[in-house]
């Protein structure tokens, strides 16, 4: 997809451009609704109108036109429209059986199982999440075994009666997949609240009563679902809000599930079983065997001795350097990301990644808020002078200027002295706040319209035109009460909570930081279902709740987790309705299996968060931590709620060093609009194809993890999404998504073997021997520098 989408708004996309995947099926998109059984679904079916039928046959019929040009060939996928159309199948049965014992069995074992990986990987140097796609593959082979193992109908022992078909109805099926993996990646997203503890505890020595974080867990999270509902209208049902992430999601499960017959069903399938082996094989030597291969730098080989060399091309390590000219291929770190991002938003993050090299050593050369004194890349608060290997004066000691409430204490302030930030730190904080206010003003002028007008046409009863949503009509939607009652249910959990565990945030401020929530929701939403960008938008609520509640950093962690936290869940529900819509599974399926895996979620998230920072504190609090363990996600999360919470005004107001870091949003506002007037006034087509606020955002984003593979990431990114989708439409259509698939699925089953073998998260971990590929010091022989002693 690119910014073309503009010239198609969800509001002209007409009935006609219905999709599949895989070889052409029209007969069986035009009969699928021939037949349909007793189950809850069929009494919904004779509400729908006739004429709905006979349209969906005409439109299934115009496919082949809207798909292939007048040669034959196939024509290069460019509108939200051509991508939902190509990719995405229109088939339903809705006599599925869904609810079996089978799918909660899975969905609830994933669950739990995507849940502690989720949280341990949060403390790895490169954070990465549990991908949707290793879960869904453990779901289908899991659902598979229970397919053979428990007797199925033609067995002798099953008797055709309830409990037999709930136990096994048949052949594992697509909805039953889908619920299971819902429910399991809804457990998987590390909870957000958890960082708030394990500040808490890392760094204030406070250990929140296991009752209190439970619920605090869950009415952070639940309390976006509420938000979720009121918005669903026009950030789940419009062909425009394509969610890009969704469609390797939604070409796997076509590839496991339909046209098994077809030759070349058969041909995608064994293509992406090929795959998920020989990444599984292949991760062992860049993560564990041979690091260099995660990260290889000629630059590096060639001058071992220089800081300034490691800073702009080291690339191994945590807090290492950019990683200029770096080519490593660690797929566990790549990700199925560059498959599936449109071509807009990667070359605006290509833009902002390239600034990196000119700004993050222009700033720290010139000495610009006392850089020199101060590590290159960390994320951590120092003292206005950095000695490298002194026990003491190194890291700022917060807890020396808070009181007992945890509040500024201003004479002790003034003995100790402010805190300062690494430069890298300053400019990434500054990039994101220039990307927050770049997402409103970007998604208002180039989305503006459609969005109003969709969610007004929805008010007026219109129909919505896409062709996903009118197969949804059979089945009963989820009532706005039910997704009230949460939203008021998690209100005053929360409210109670922010009392009994001492949070220092008072209730107004709590309503505050959710109604400017619900009013960013719009913005931030359509952002990840257009663009594939997720905005961090946490900065935003730090500096309101530094406003509102100015001088103590726990009422600020307490105000960001109930705004950007339940923000975030509320964009994660959009998308799993969106991945609900786009393979026909039931609302209300959908909405009961994200409330069960949040809640095995939260409580899973806390006592692994527990484990971890019980275990590997002194590895948590150190600057680079080790190539299994880091705390840079927790330092960061404190170091900001200390700087906008209790130093707020002293730190980021007019008189402050970083002033210019919340001028960032005002800054932000602005930046969309050069190229929106430069587009009005010239009509250059290229203009479409930015997005500051994705370019502001990668300003500054190499200052933290591992960078040495960036430049493979982008020569994967362009090869997929400017030469293959261009020049080979057929075969993009056809195995895209399915590489990046089996990327991920290969990738992510060797985390987790390998975190639980011999990484430690089992509690046992073995190092390789060093030799040529795996040597002493930085993986890619950079020079070790102070910063990372």
């Amino acid at each position: 997809m690119t910014r073309h989408d503009i010239d198609h708004p969800a509001s002209d996309i007409q009935p006609g451009s219905l999709p599949f995947d895989g070889p052409l099926n029209l007969q069986a998109a035009v009969d699928d609704k021939a037949s349909f059984g007793s189950s809850e679904k069929a009494d919904k079916l004779t509400s729908v109108d006739a004429t709905s039928d006979a349209s969906s046959a005409t439109d299934d019929a115009d496919i082949v036109a809207k798909l292939y040009d007048e040669h034959g060939r196939e024509k290069v996928l460019e509108t939200a429209q051509d991508f939902a159309t190509a990719l995405v199948s229109l088939d339903d049965d809705p006599t599925m059986v869904i609810h079996t014992f089978r799918m909660w069995f899975i969905g609830l074992g994933l669950a739990v199982f995507g849940a502690v990986l989720g949280m341990l990987f949060q403390f790895r140097p490169q954070v990465i999440s549990v991908s949707a796609l290793f879960l869904q593959l453990l779901a289908y082979m899991l659902g598979r075994v229970f397919e053979t193992v428990i007797p199925g109908p033609g067995s002798r022992f099953h008797t055709g009666n309830r409990f037999w078909n709930f136990m096994n109805p048949g052949p594992f099926n697509i909805k039953e997949h889908v619920a299971s993996q819902i429910m399991a990646n809804t457990a998987a997203t590390a909870a957000q609240a958890c960082f708030v503890f394990a500040s808490d505890d890392l760094f204030y020595n406070i250990r929140v009563n296991p009752g209190n974080a439970i619920f605090t867990l869950l009415a952070s999270q639940l309390i976006g679902y509420g938000f979720a509902g009121i918005f669903r209208s026009f950030l789940v049902y419009p062909t425009a809000m394509l969610y890009p992430g969704n469609l390797i999601t939604v070409n796997l499960f076509d590839v496991l599930h339909r046209s098994k017959g077809e030759m070349l069903q058969g041909k995608r399938l064994k293509f992406f079983w090929i795959v998920v082996g020989a990444v599984f094989v292949y991760e062992w030597f860049p993560e564990y065997i041979a690091p260099l291969l995660g990260s290889f730098n000629v630059v590096c080989l060639a001058a071992r001795n220089s800081d300034w060399v490691s800073f702009i091309f080291g690339g191994a390590e945590a807090n290492e350097g950019m990683g200029l000219l770096g080519f490593g291929v660690d797929w566990a770190n790549i990700t199925s990301a560059p498959f599936y991002i449109p071509l807009a938003t990667q070359l605006s993050q290509y833009l902002g990644w390239a600034m990196n090299y000119i700004i993050l050593p222009a700033v720290y050369m010139r000495n610009v808020w006392h850089a020199q004194n101060f590590p290159f890349i960390s994320q951590n608060l120092f003292c206005k002078q950095f000695i490298p290997r002194l026990e003491n004066g190194t890291i700022y000691d917060q807890s020396l200027i808070l009181d007992e409430h945890f509040a500024l204490n201003k004479t002790a302030y003034a003995i100790v002295g402010q805190p300062w930030l690494s430069s890298s730190n300053v400019i990434l904080t500054l990039g994101v706040n220039m990307s927050i206010g770049a997402t409103f003003v970007h998604i208002g002028l180039w989305y503006g319209k459609e969005v109003y007008a969709a969610f007004m046409s929805y008010l007026r009863g219109k129909p919505v035109h896409d062709a996903h949503y009118r197969k949804m009509a059979v089945y009963a939607e989820v009532p706005m009460w039910w997704y009230g009652a949460v939203a008021v249910s998690a209100f005053i959990t929360a409210m109670v909570c922010i009392y009994t565990e001492d949070s220092q945030l008072p209730w107004w401020a709590l309503i505050v930081g959710l109604l400017v929530g619900v009013i960013m929701l719009p913005f931030y939403g359509a952002m990840i279902a257009i663009a594939a960008f997720a905005p961090s938008i946490s900065n935003l609520f730090q500096m309101l709740g530094a406003a509102v509640v100015p001088g103590s950093s726990q009422a600020n962690m307490y105000f960001e987790l109930y705004s950007s936290g339940a923000l975030g869940q509320a964009a994660g529900m959009l998308s799993d309705l969106k991945l609900g819509q786009y393979i026909k599974l039931p609302p209300r399926t959908t909405f009961t299996v994200q409330m069960v895996g949040t809640s095995v979620g939260a409580l899973l998230n806390y006592v692994i968060m527990q484990i971890v920072v019980n275990n590997e504190r002194s590895i948590l609090l150190s600057n680079e931590g080790t190539r299994t363990w880091s705390g840079q996600q927790v330092q960061s999360y404190n170091a900001n709620a200390i700087l906008w919470g209790a130093l707020g005004k002293e730190i980021y107001g007019p008189g402050g060093p970083y002033f210019i870091v919340p001028l960032g949003i005002i800054i932000g506002l602005a930046l969309p609009v050069i190229p929106w007037l430069l587009y009005k006034r010239f009509g250059w087509h290229w203009l479409t194809l930015v997005n500051t606020a994705v370019l502001a955002s990668n300003i500054g984003d190499l200052a933290g993890g591992t960078n040495g593979y960036i430049n493979t990431w982008m020569t994967i990114g362009l090869t997929s999404h400017f030469y293959i989708r261009k020049y080979h439409a057929g075969w993009f259509r056809k195995y895209n998504y399915l590489l990046g698939a089996g990327v991920d699925g290969g990738a992510q089953i060797f985390v987790f073997i390998f975190s639980f073998a011999l990484g430690g998260a089992g509690g046992f971990s073995k190092a390789f021997p060093t030799w040529a590929l795996n040597p002493v010091g930085n993986a890619d022989y950079c020079k070790v520098t102070d910063q990372q002693m």
